[in-house]
């Protein structure tokens, strides 16, 4: 079995190894065979430290991931997110890898949003609407700043001191970072990403500007809400995993009705992308187990390139 440790994980990750094993792990998840299994939703002793395991198998990995989210590491000075990976030997059914990988985790929920955002964004798109100010919604603004040029970044916090914190910080890396009112950054926005843990809607409907891109990647639960539902009907619905994204993401509170395309299937050409430059699109992020898997592999074909040079 091989270990790959959280330190080795973060010194080999990077944007561009996330992006790429990102889509091909959507890709991966609507070819012939590919399976995504239910999410268990768990908790720990406690009740209030939760985890979940999502486990997929496709042509080439099948595994499994543990994602832990424990708020009474606050008193350890511990992060609160934890994330591993196990990848299946299919050969002996035997575990083949195990890879920590919390910051691995952060790059690949980033990764998601990139994806999709570079193939249902608008190409001339350049002001972003950021609503978090939490540990991830930084690196979703990194990952949008890579595939889209951008003049503007509007960042909606409930706290203004954190926000203000938070914008600084991202000004410090070169973002054109500033605080902003919800509806007026609503309004001016070309690509609005939410990265919260809300239960309600964060914005009106009315507010968002036709052409624009929507990236929901906070709602990976039930009872989780980030959108407004009025936005649904007017709007191109592309999520990672259909079936998934109805049950436990976003598009729960879409009618029953609803079709949202696989982004896999966009991707690959069997589906459309953006039909026109006054359309609507969603994008709605639950989170699968192929990314994490191929995430992985990923990780590790470039510890085994790197221990080959050491060697």
């Amino acid at each position: 079995m091989i270990l790959i440790t959280e330190a080795q994980s973060c010194a080999i990750i990077t944007p561009e190894l996330a992006f790429d094993a990102v889509r091909e792990a959507f890709i991966a998840a609507v070819a012939p065979g590919a399976a995504s299994f239910p999410v268990v939703i768990a908790h720990g002793s406690d009740p209030q430290n939760r985890f979940t395991i999502k486990s997929a198998s496709g042509s080439e990995l099948a595994g499994l991931k543990v994602g832990a989210y424990f708020p009474t590491n606050d008193a350890l000075g511990l992060p609160r997110h934890a994330s591993t990976i196990v990848l299946i030997d299919q050969t002996t059914g035997r575990i083949g890898a195990v890879v920590e990988g919390s910051t691995v985790n952060c790059y690949r929920t980033a990764a998601a949003n990139a994806v999709a955002t570079n193939a249902l964004a608008r190409s001339n798109s350049e002001v972003l609407t950021l609503f978090g100010t939490g540990h991830q919604a930084a690196y979703e603004a990194q990952a949008i700043a890579r595939v889209r040029k951008l003049s503007r970044l509007l960042v909606v916090g409930r706290d203004p001191s954190r926000t203000e914190t938070f914008v600084r910080n991202l000004r410090s890396t070169g973002l054109p970072a500033e605080a902003a009112a919800a509806e007026s950054a609503v309004r001016a926005a070309d690509i609005i990403v939410t990265a919260t843990t809300a239960t309600a809607p964060l914005f009106d409907a009315a507010w968002v500007q036709l052409g624009a891109h929507i990236s929901s990647m906070g709602s990976d639960s039930q009872g989780k809400q980030e959108l407004p539902t009025e936005l649904f009907q007017r709007a191109y619905l592309v999520c990672d995993l259909p079936e998934q994204s109805m049950r436990i993401g976003e598009f729960q509170h879409a009618s029953p009705e609803a079709t949202p395309t696989a982004i896999g299937a966009v991707l690959t050409g069997d589906a459309p992308g953006r039909k026109a430059d006054g359309e609507i699109t969603i994008f709605d992020s639950s989170g699968i187990s192929l990314q994490d898997l191929y995430m992985a592999k990923a990780v590790l074909d470039r510890h085994e390139v790197n221990s080959s040079i050491e060697g």
